[in-house]
């Protein structure tokens, strides 16, 4: 799943212009980094309602913002003593002896409730970097 935004091409390159290249991509990570941070505490409210020991929500991670495929992009990632990296997608779609596990779906779920609050933390990092 993933957010589409329409006219970014247009909007980047009228930042770029208006504030320089350099500028443009460090409010664009500062506006990334902002959003993951939202995204973040909804997928941390979605994983309390089935927590064992908290090591799931303990171990969630947000990369840097770096370039995928031509886009910037920050990841969020689990990685941490206890390993839940091995595990996350088990509790996302279940399993042959477990299908229905408690926290089915619960990443999918964080992304449809974070997607408004996520598009308003990236217009209120470029409202305050311009």
């Amino acid at each position: 799943m993933s957010v589409k935004v329409k006219g970014e091409k247009a909007l980047v390159a009228e930042l770029e212009r208006r504030i320089g290249k350099m500028k443009a991509q460090q409010l664009s990570d500062k506006a990334l980094k902002r959003g993951a941070q939202v995204f973040i505490k909804e997928l941390k409210s979605q994983f309390a309602s089935f927590k064992d020991t908290g090591a799931s929500i303990e171990e969630m991670k947000i990369s840097e913002p770096m370039w995928v495929a031509g886009v910037r992009t920050v990841k969020v990632y689990w990685r941490g003593p206890k390993e839940r990296y091995r595990i996350i997608h088990l509790n996302e779609f279940g399993t042959v002896q477990n299908p229905n596990p408690k926290g089915k779906g619960s990443i999918a779920r964080a992304m449809r409730n974070a997607e408004r609050a996520y598009r308003e933390a990236i217009k209120q990092a470029i409202r305050e970097g311009i």
